[in-house]
């Protein structure tokens, strides 16, 4: 028997299942029969001692698992949780009930805001559930523990779960929930394992049976036979050769060349980039810097930053991109007023308009580690939607002494511009997470709607070819710095519609290096052309895979 979903990669791996623990048994609806001040004394000492236990957790972890368990404990330690969980105690329930209650509100909130804030929410349910465990003096369900490799089962994965796999053991993953964009298929990318998420009957797979994971083919088949396990371990120590293959400039097998460039969300992130082959920077996202703070940061401390990242790519293509915030994202320094869906509200290029002076800043602080490098450094903007932002966008970047300034095409009405928008920017990127997300009118944070998120979609692939199109007419580069050029498949379509260059995360450059390799740009496009007549993105994958 075979169960589909959405293959994150190209590896195979075959092995035992280990299920993640089912969640705790909910709090009753008992009241306290305590002392309130006592009851609520307890609650605060479990709020604190998760607190600080993700505080380590995110210490040792490092990288973007870090900053997501830094993040949850500063949720476990927020005063507005803790008053609110203060208040329910007081008004009569117990310690567990209030912390659930408190978190499922605050978590309904953050979902209903859609967008960063509605990824968050998932972190506050896990929070939840360690702060009870903690007050019932139990372990927090977390990942299960094997002396042998195993392939891991679940509904979906914390950050705090992921933090804690062991993948000398982790063979693959398998979720029901989540999407090609999830916090689940990120992190297989990144340690480049094998993942099927978005499992329809993962449910119904038991723990120890034997199970191959076929992320090529986005397929997990149940009970495996001897041969069926042979043959994928066979595959797997192939696909293990070539992931390990020497590191190379992107190429097509036509000597066409693509340049392999690196997604980059923190500093930390540089060296592995350096070390696994990246040509440069696709995209470095700013918003580190400005999270987690009461005001924006100076140009001198921006300016530090970039110097760093521009230092560890002397010659090459470092592209930054300007804060991606606003209501979705809120900073105290960029406060709007409430917005019923702040997914479509005063966000990216918008946000930074109405606040021009921190854009200045930023672009400021640019240009001045633009003079101290030898990188060379591209700057574009967040969410721009038509030629009227561009030319603003451009227009401010080069007065400011930006070189080369380009915009992302996240919105879909940016690829129906196209050839006005590259008649003005000197490079546009595709951001194909957003993209995906605006064409096909559904969040990519919401699991049961991760089926539209995927950007094999003929109108996403349609709108890409618009832009690859205008980019070829006007002679500029059209790049992908998205999730989909992390698929080895749709990285050959992509290179088929025009792009430039792909930009993923790091750990995947040697298997789109490896599938580069195998076409020709007559092949690539001939690709992309049957893909482009599909009737469905499922449709769309299997004419753009052969």
């Amino acid at each position: 028997m075979e169960l589909t979903g959405i293959g994150v990669g190209r590896g195979v791996a075959a092995g035992p299942v280990l299920r993640m623990p089912e969640p705790l048994v909910a709090p009753s609806d008992d009241p306290h029969e305590g002392d309130t001040a006592a009851e609520i004394a307890r609650a605060k000492v479990a709020l604190a001692a998760v607190a600080v236990w993700l505080t380590e957790r995110g210490v040792h972890a490092g990288g973007e698992a870090g900053d997501v368990l830094s993040a949850q404990s500063l949720m476990a330690g927020d005063p507005e949780l803790v008053n609110d969980i203060s208040a329910r105690i007081e008004r009569g329930s117990n310690a567990e009930r209030a912390v659930v209650d408190s978190c499922d509100a605050f978590q309904k909130l953050l979902e209903g805001m859609g967008g960063y804030m509605a990824e968050r929410a998932a972190d506050l349910a896990d929070v939840a559930q360690r702060v009870v465990a903690e007050l019932r003096g139990v372990a927090a369900p977390g990942v299960p523990e094997s002396d042998i490799p195993f392939v891991l089962v679940a509904h979906d994965l914390a950050p705090a779960d992921t933090a804690m796999l062991d993948f000398t053991k982790v063979l693959a993953l398998v979720t029901r929930d989540g999407g090609p964009t999830s916090h689940t298929a990120i992190l297989a990318r990144a340690k480049s394992i094998p993942a099927v998420v978005g499992v329809n009957g993962a449910d119904a797979i038991s723990e120890g049976s034997m199970v191959v994971v076929d992320a090529a083919n986005s397929r997990v088949t149940l009970d495996a036979t001897p041969d069926q396990i042979a043959t994928a371990r066979a595959e797997r120590e192939r696909w293990l050769t070539a992931s390990h293959a020497p590191l190379t400039a992107g190429v097509l097998a036509d000597d066409h060349a693509v340049p392999l460039l690196a997604n980059i969300s923190v500093l930390t992130e540089v060296p592995e980039a350096v070390a696994l082959g990246a040509e440069g920077v696709g995209l470095f996202r700013t918003e580190f810097l400005f999270l987690n703070s009461t005001t924006a940061p100076s140009i001198a401390t921006q300016q530090a930053a970039y110097v760093e990242i521009l230092a560890a790519f002397p010659g090459k293509k470092v592209i930054v991109r300007c804060l991606d915030a606003g209501a979705d994202k809120p900073l105290p320094f960029l406060a709007v007023a409430h917005e019923e869906n702040p997914a479509l509200g005063l966000r990216g290029l918008r946000a930074l308009r109405a606040h021009e002076n921190i854009l200045r800043d930023q672009l400021i602080a640019l240009a001045n580690a633009q003079a101290e490098s030898e990188a060379d450094l591209w700057v574009m903007a967040p969410m721009v939607a038509d030629l009227e932002e561009t030319a603003y966008f451009v227009g401010l970047a080069k007065e400011l002494g930006i070189r080369v300034a380009g915009v992302m095409a996240e919105v879909p009405s940016l690829a129906l511009v196209a050839e006005q928008v590259l008649g003005v920017a000197d490079f546009v990127s595709i951001g194909t997470n957003d993209l995906t997300q605006y064409t096909l009118a559904a969040d990519r944070l919401i699991g049961s709607l991760a089926a539209y998120q995927d950007p094999w979609h003929p109108a996403v692939l349609r709108l890409i070819k618009q832009l690859g199109d205008a980019g070829a007419a006007a002679g500029k580069p059209v790049g992908v710095c998205g999730e989909a050029a992390a698929d080895p498949d749709l990285a050959i379509v992509l290179v088929g519609l025009g792009a430039t260059s792909l930009s993923t995360t790091p750990a995947a450059l040697a298997d789109v290096r490896a599938a580069l390799l195998t076409v020709t740009l007559d092949e690539a496009q001939t690709r992309a052309a049957r893909a482009l007549t599909a009737r469905s993105a499922a449709e769309a994958r299997t004419l753009g895979s052969r």
